[in-house]
């Protein structure tokens, strides 16, 4: 574990802080790639269920999302908006049965991450804090940014 002293931690950008926060219970390469299927399958299958108790719901989740996302970082923000999109085009395709397929997915997806967590040892962030829940995604960015030689 690194240990950084207060001017570090104060020097750091907010997103930064908070991705080194979040890998610290997030080392354990199968419980990466663990997160790496079940949390982009979590944000859909919650896209989903919200789009399924209105279409309405599911743009306010996803235009708040991004005011967050905007708040940290300028390139995470654009990959959310396109994965916003994407998942909104999925949720379009399973049509009437959005629901239970939404459902079916968000759960399967949890049971992961809890085994991912296991394998960890290590509970999941968001036990500690909820924001941590739209941090698990620009986690997986970050490792994605990381393999292409790009910077969030």
């Amino acid at each position: 574990m690194t240990t950084t002293t207060s001017s570090d931690a104060s020097s750091m950008r907010r997103v930064d802080q908070l991705l080194a926060h979040y890998g610290e219970s997030h080392r354990n390469p199968k419980n990466e790639v663990i997160h790496f299927i079940a949390i982009p399958l979590i944000m859909l299958s919650l896209v989903g269920m919200m789009f399924a108790i209105h279409p309405y719901v599911a743009y306010v989740f996803i235009a708040a999302s991004m005011v967050y996302y905007l708040r940290l970082s300028l390139p995470f923000l654009l990959t959310m908006v396109l994965w916003s999109l994407l998942s909104i085009a999925l949720v379009f395709a399973m049509g009437p049965r959005v629901l239970e397929l939404s459902v079916a997915i968000f759960v399967s997806a949890w049971i992961l991450q809890f085994i991912g967590h296991k394998l960890e040892g290590k509970k999941p962030s968001f036990f500690e804090d909820i924001q941590y829940l739209w941090v698990g995604p620009l986690f997986v960015l970050s490792k994605l940014f990381t393999k292409l030689g790009l910077r969030w």
